[in-house]
């Protein structure tokens, strides 16, 4: 496991899990505290790459944490805007349609991630939690394992909520290349 990550959940006893996305694999994978694998789940990160950088619409590596949690106990493939639930169901499209849609539609729950690495993905520019970097569910669960998204890290519907039960505020989430 990654020293940062390490010293992150020795100073935080009260943390059960971290996360670990692996850009390259596009996958995210659930970790104990001694990180032992305990579940493996297949993402979607941005599609132009990694980069912090604000407007590059790239996703950014290193150490984050969950800072927010939005979307507890709505139903499955509810839209939110604003981190605001819409009220509306989203239609989950598991293969491509004959005509894509245009969007980053933002379904079923938000985990607002907040960067903790000052000049890397904290700070003027760079800033995730300014970005507005989530994990969330997506209307596109058919691009899920290739890079298609505008920075977030989208997941399936179901895993995104599986995960939003299980995780707390302030559980580390480090993104690789």
């Amino acid at each position: 496991m990654n020293d940062v990550l390490q010293n992150y959940l020795r100073d935080r006893p009260e943390l059960s899990y971290a996360l670990l996305v692996s850009v390259a694999e596009q996958s995210c994978y659930l970790l104990d505290r001694d990180a032992n694998v305990l579940e493996s789940y297949s993402v979607s990160t941005a599609q132009r790459g990694v980069c912090a950088q604000e407007g590059s619409f790239g996703t950014p590596v290193g150490l984050h944490c969950i800072r927010e949690r939005i979307g507890a106990d709505m139903p499955l493939g509810m839209c939110f805007k604003g981190r605001q639930a819409t009220g509306e169901i989203a239609s989950i499209e598991n293969q491509a349609p004959p005509c894509r849609t245009e969007g980053d539609f933002i379904l079923s729950r938000i985990m607002w991630l907040e960067g903790l690495e000052p000049g890397i993905n904290q700070g003027h520019g760079i800033d995730s939690h300014a970005r507005y970097i989530y994990i969330h569910g997506t209307n596109e669960e058919y691009l899920i394992g290739q890079a298609a998204s505008h920075g977030c890290i989208r997941m399936r519907n179901s895993d995104v909520i599986e995960l939003f039960d299980l995780l707390t505020e302030y559980t580390p989430v480090l993104i690789l290349p």
